[in-house]
C-alpha cells in the first residue's frame, strides 16, 4: 500500500509517499480503507520530535490518528464490524508507527465508531481528534442543561466543536475570537467576546455573577478563567497545565471509541457541523502539515485518499 511516512525527525520536508506492507490485522482488530485524514498539530509536534520524550516512534513512521473510511475485513473476535461498515476513528495506539496517512490502517475496534450519516468523509475525518477532545472537556467538567459555558479559542477546530456540542447540551456558551470571526461563532450558537485586555469584563457584562464552567483550548487564560468563574465554577485546559495549582483539571484527550460514538450521535441529532478548510491529496500530504503549522486556518485540513495507481 502507498502511505506517507518519515524516517528521522524533522520538518515537513522530511515527508515522502512510500509503498509499504498491508497493516496486520490481529484478533480484536479492523482494517480500514481510509478515505480521508485529517493533520492535526499533533501530527507535525511528534514528526519534529517534539514529544520524543513522551512517545515511543518507530520509523519508518506513518503520522495521523484522524480518519474516516471503510472496514475492509476484521481479525478474529472482532465482532462488532463487518467489511462494509463506514467508520471513523481517533487510532492513536501505544506507539507511533503506522497511522493514518496511507491507503490502509490497521486498529484496535474499541478506536472506532460508525460515521456520521450527515457527514461526508472530508468532515468525518477532521471529528475525532477534535470532537472528543472537546465532547471529554465538557463532559468531565459536568456541564449541563441551563448553565454557562466560556470557551477560550471558539474560532479553532476544537473550540467550534465545542460550541456546538455545549449548545446541544442545553448550555449558553460565550466564546473567545478575534472580531473578524464574531459572526462564526454566532453561526456556531455562541455568544462571541473578543480576547485580549478586557476579557474578563466583557464576560462579566454578559454573565454578571460569572460562568459556570471555563473550557480553556488554547492556553495562556488562567487569570481571565478565575477572574469570570462563578462560586463553585469548574475549569479545565488542554492547553495549560497551570490549571492544576488552580482548581481546574488538565486534560489531554483519550482514543475512546464508545465516548466517539456517543459524539457520533450528537453530531446526527444536532446537525453539527465540521469545517473543512482545504484538502490536499495524500502525495500532497507535506502541504498540508505546513498549512495547519501556520495555524492560522479556520477549521481542519483534511488529506484524502483515493485510489492511487
Amino acid at each position: 500500500m502507498k502511505a506517507i511516512t518519515y524516517s528521522e525527525y524533522g520538518s515537513p520536508d522530511v515527508l515522502g509517499l512510500t509503498e509499504e506492507p498491508m497493516p496486520k490485522v490481529g484478533p480484536g482488530m479492523v482494517l480500514v480503507k481510509v478515505k480521508a485524514a485529517s493533520v492535526n498539530p499533533v501530527d507535525w509536534k511528534i514528526m519534529a520530535g517534539y514529544l520524543d520524550a513522551a512517545m515511543d516512534l518507530q520509523f519508518p513512521a506513518v503520522p495521523g490518528w484522524d480518519l474516516a473510511g471503510v472496514v475492509e475485513s476484521v481479525g478474529i473476535d472482532a465482532p462488532h464490524f463487518e467489511p462494509g461498515d463506514e467508520v471513523i476513528s481517533y487510532g492513536r495506539k501505544d506507539y507511533v508507527h503506522g497511522g493514518s496517512f496511507a491507503e490502509y490502517i490497521a486498529l484496535p475496534e474499541r478506536l472506532l465508531a460508525r460515521k456520521p450519516a450527515s457527514l461526508g468523509w472530508n468532515e468525518s475525518a477532521g471529528l475525532p481528534l477534535a470532537g472528543l477532545t472537546a465532547y471529554q472537556v465538557l463532559t468531565r467538567l459536568g456541564l449541563k442543561a441551563g448553565e454557562t459555558v466560556l470557551i477560550h479559542g471558539g474560532a479553532g477546530g476544537v473550540g467550534s466543536l465545542g460550541i456546538q456540542i455545549a449548545a446541544a447540551l442545553g448550555a449558553r456558551v460565550i466564546a473567545t475570537a478575534s472580531e473578524r470571526n464574531h459572526d462564526f461563532l454566532r453561526s456556531l450558537g455562541a455568544e462571541p467576546v473578543s480576547y485580549g485586555e478586557g476579557l474578563a469584563e466583557r464576560v462579566r457584562a454578559l454573565r454578571p455573577d460569572g460562568v459556570d464552567v471555563v473550557a480553556d483550548f488554547v492556553g495562556g487564560n488562567l487569570d481571565a478563567t478565575l477572574a469570570v468563574l462563578a462560586d463553585g465554577g469548574r475549569h479545565a485546559s488542554i492547553a495549560d497545565s497551570d490549571v492544576e495549582q488552580r482548581g481546574g483539571t488538565w486534560m489531554w484527550v483519550n482514543p475512546v471509541g464508545a465516548q466517539l460514538q456517543e459524539l457520533a450521535d450528537l453530531v446526527d441529532q444536532h446537525n453539527i457541523r465540521v469545517e473543512v478548510a482545504r484538502t490536499f491529496p495524500l502525495p500532497e500530504a507535506a502541504d498540508a502539515f505546513r498549512l495547519n503549522m501556520e495555524g492560522h486556518t479556520r477549521g481542519k485540513i483534511v488529506v484524502t485518499v483515493d485510489d492511487l495507481a
